[in-house]
């Protein structure tokens, strides 16, 4: 029973992440909020998930990769049951919050399960097949939400994973059970510090729109989360039992292939968050349909992983593969520049499948590569800091997108509150054209600003993979 419960967990946190985009314009309505406190359903999330993800990883090694499995699984449930019951936006993202901390065991503990029952060939399909199914819940999260949206609102909507949830953690009780050897305290000072960290970054980056970059607060936090930051790696390097070994991230290999997957987090995560809004409040579409066009983004991610490590079992380079995905993903987020809401189906289609297409190579095969450069005792660590990188991508692409739009919306038309409707996807009577112009030219230019990014980490991953690759050679 352990792959298809691992397979089952991850389905349904993909599902998650990518479904949650097309409800927000209804519980913004539904809970009257906008801004910070509506993408906090989303971010909250991100942010818990990235930041326990780690923690998950290092606790699984040292307690039972099952045992933490099954009780993420539990606190996954209870987090989206707390969604649906929820009276107001504030305690929808503290139980989103509560999810994302669920999801992230689901997905570390799952993945160390793998890592630690497979080898070779058989792990690189595991872990391709982790991919595709990861690919499956991104791939039918948005459109499955629109269709549950449109018939039973979205709390009928979160109220599914709360079942499914539960059903998974039933499932997980007949997982084999497996642990790392030696190491058996966890590093409670570094967990502690990661999360503050992350938090205090995150915070800044959502609030600052609101608040003004230069304000007080902004600037505290994000000082201080950069200080913290800093700490956690110090504290890192002179812990015993460390919740990141500092030898993981100097293997330039593995480092190389972690931030391939951050790159085409990066690229994904922005248009698969934001573009629902805009194709309904810009474009017109209703939630189902909103949805059902995503799939362009999203079904690519369901076929290519299977492909890319049948690709690589046959001899085809790892590295070459992933060099050209990244290239898909860079190239689509840019080719994004040229959305309109006269044709905005149209001009998404083309991008959306690049970036799909690389996003699904990505899946297949940087989990599996880089964990063919890990000690079988830190596959937990290993897992979790891949999971990280995702989560903290996500979370952080997230705040720094909507922080893009909100702000350039508030340039553009000269009031905050009113940017911040806007950018949630309401439109005020009478100045649709001139709020519709703004919203388009906020996200062409946000677009861009990730476009440029997803080139520049690609460069840097092409370096360091490279450099693993000739160092191999030279050794043979």
């Amino acid at each position: 029973m352990t792959l298809p419960v691992v397979m089952a967990g991850v389905v349904l946190v993909a599902m998650s992440i990518s479904g949650t985009a097309v409800a927000l314009p209804s519980i913004g309505r539904d809970l009257d909020a906008s801004g910070s406190l509506l993408n906090w359903v989303v971010a909250g999330y991100n942010l818990a998930f990235a930041a326990m993800t780690l923690i998950a990883g290092s606790t699984a090694d040292r307690i039972g990769r099952r045992r933490v499995f099954i009780a993420s699984a539990l606190v996954f449930a209870a987090g989206f049951l707390g969604t649906v019951l929820s009276p107001a936006i504030v305690v929808t993202d503290i139980a989103r919050i509560v999810s994302g901390v669920g999801g992230a065991g689901i997905m570390a503990a799952g993945g160390a399960i793998l890592a630690s029952g497979y080898d070779g060939a058989a792990r690189n399909r595991a872990f391709a097949l982790m991919g595709t199914m990861a690919g499956v819940g991104i791939a039918i999260g948005p459109t499955l939400s629109g269709l549950l949206i449109s018939a039973a609102g979205w709390r009928g909507s979160f109220a599914v994973f709360t079942v499914v949830g539960l059903l998974v953690a039933s499932g997980g009780t007949r997982a084999r059970e497996s642990r790392a050897t030696g190491a058996d305290r966890l590093d409670w000072a570094g967990s502690v510090l990661f999360v503050a960290a992350l938090a205090l970054l995150m915070f800044a980056l959502l609030e600052a729109p609101g608040l003004g970059w230069s304000h007080p607060v902004i600037l505290f936090t994000g000082i201080a989360g950069l200080v913290v930051l800093v700490i956690f790696g110090i504290v890192q390097r002179r812990s015993a039992a460390p919740v990141l070994a500092p030898a993981l991230v100097a293997n330039r290999g593995f480092l190389g292939w972690s931030l391939a997957t951050l790159t085409t987090s990066i690229g994904f995560l922005g248009v698969l968050v934001f573009l629902p809004t805009y194709l309904q409040a810009a474009a017109g579409l209703p939630p189902a349909a909103a949805g059902v066009t995503m799939l362009l983004l999203t079904a690519p991610v369901l076929i290519m992983p299977m492909v890319a490590v049948a690709l690589v079992n046959k001899g085809v380079p790892a590295h070459l593969l992933i060099l050209i995905a990244l290239v898909l993903v860079a190239a689509g987020n840019l080719w994004l520049v040229t959305l309109n809401a006269d044709d905005a189906v149209v001009a998404v289609a083309a991008p959306l499948v690049m970036i799909g297409v690389g996003m699904g190579v990505s899946f297949g095969i940087t989990d599996g590569q880089a964990m063919a450069l890990v000690d079988a005792d830190a596959v937990g660590m290993a897992a979790g800091f891949l999971n990280t990188l995702r989560g903290a991508a996500e979370a952080l692409v997230i705040a720094a997108y909507s922080a893009s739009l909100i702000g350039l919306l508030a340039a553009r038309l000269g009031d905050t509150t009113r940017a911040a409707a806007v950018g949630a996807g309401r439109l005020t009577d009478g100045a649709e054209s001139v709020e519709l112009d703004a919203f388009t030219w906020s996200w062409q230019v946000t677009q861009l600003g990730v476009g440029l990014l997803c080139l520049v980490l690609s460069i840097i991953v092409a370096v360091l993979i490279h450099s693993r690759t000739a160092a191999s050679r030279h050794t043979t």
